[in-house]
């Protein structure tokens, strides 16, 4: 997942949320920290991805994540630092 940042203003530590609608559930992560209740998930930064620059600055993770086998819709809405953000 990549997360940029379209202001003049460099983000100093984020946090970026979304709700799985499916029961989807994140088994590994790189480049953030992971935290879920049900379906909602919150990723934290890691140490070296912080700083997310101003003016397209960008910062990636990933992360592996399991479904029902059945329905695995995409989440809709994201905040960051309990802002919404574009999707896209």
């Amino acid at each position: 997942m990549k997360i940029t940042n379209r202001s003049a203003t460099a983000v100093n530590g984020w946090n970026l949320k979304w709700t799985y609608a499916n029961g989807q559930t994140i088994s590994q992560i790189w480049g953030g920290v992971n935290s879920q209740t049900g379906g909602g998930v919150t990723v934290t930064n890691a140490d070296y991805t912080k700083v997310i620059g101003a003016n397209g600055g960008s910062v990636d993770f990933g992360f592996i994540a399991s479904w029902n086998n059945t329905t695995n819709t995409n989440p809709t809405a994201f905040t960051l630092n309990g802002t919404s953000c574009a999707v896209g």
